[in-house]
């Protein structure tokens, strides 16, 4: 199937230590492309992030941006050091029996003592499973947008092979009357000129005349170019450069044609054809 490289998707969750919000965008781009931002707590993840961007996307470029949101009281967790606070208070109960009156030292007046506690950073390791599976369910939505994308132009991308394929045909039936018009203008002009020809001579003129406006090659090749199109399209997969090479080649031969053609009705044809080849050159350029 064919697949566009223009698409986006985002993906949030939230749980106990917070909200992940996932947002991935991706463009139309000559290779592949990974640009990957992600919270300096989960930067360990970009390996494995990178690794399944990579299984999706295979042309263009691709943004994939992951924030995480602390829940304020999830940030960090207080750690109390027991043995400091238990040395602490038996050195505090020492010193109060040397006071009088003796001060009462309370929990509150330990936890205030440095080191006593201490600020213990949440596990954000512990979110791997959850990054990791909500970036496959943003990656799934990014494929869909870029299959139906990209559904739409193979659509269109056949609609004018299609069209091409019946302007080549009008060609041929056109071009099949050009030997009688240009040995009725031969004699037309030298009739004017008031020459007498020789036949055998006349017909080499013709024969010359009719090799340099041939077309027949030009349109079997377009024929041709067409059926390798629609080849591409049904086989799908990452068809984006084949198809653009295919285009150069459609471009070629329109133009031979445009400089051999002398009758007003193929000129017409031809730019007709010429029209059709840059839409879909346009449309590919955004083809994966």
């Amino acid at each position: 199937m064919t697949c566009s490289m223009t698409g986006f998707a985002r993906a949030q969750a939230r749980g106990q230590f917070g909200t992940l919000t996932w947002e991935l965008r991706s463009v139309n781009h000559r290779y592949l492309d990974v640009s990957l931002r992600l919270p300096d707590e989960l930067r360990s993840l970009e390996p494995d992030c990178r690794e399944r961007i990579v299984k999706f996307v295979r042309r263009g470029k691709c943004d994939a941006q992951l924030r995480f949101e602390w829940v304020a009281n999830a940030q960090a967790q207080l750690e109390v050091d027991e043995s400091r606070a238990r040395a602490v208070a038996e050195a505090a109960e020492r010193i109060s029996g040397l006071l009088h009156p003796a001060a009462a030292v309370g929990a509150l007046d330990l936890l205030r003592w440095p080191g006593v506690v201490q600020e213990k950073p949440a596990d954000a390791g512990a979110l791997a499973p959850e990054v990791l599976r909500l970036l496959d369910k943003a990656l799934h939505a990014l494929d869909d947008m870029r299959r139906r994308e990209g559904s739409r132009i193979d659509d269109m991308l056949r609609e004018r092979a299609t069209r091409i394929n019946a302007i080549v045909a009008e060609i041929r039936t056109q071009s099949a009357g050009i030997h009688a018009q240009l040995r009725s203008k031969l004699l037309g002009r030298f009739e004017e000129l008031r020459l007498n020809v020789d036949p055998q001579r006349l017909e080499q003129e013709l024969v010359l005349q009719l090799q340099r406006l041939d077309v027949a090659e030009e349109l079997d090749r377009l024929d041709s170019h067409v059926r390798e199109l629609q080849s591409a399209l049904a086989g799908g997969g990452t068809v984006g450069r084949k198809l653009d090479f295919l285009m150069q080649e459609f471009n070629r031969e329109a133009n031979t044609l445009g400089s051999k053609c002398q009758d007003a009705g193929v000129t017409q044809r031809v730019i007709e054809l010429k029209v059709l080849i840059e839409q879909m050159r346009e449309q590919i350029q955004n083809v994966e």
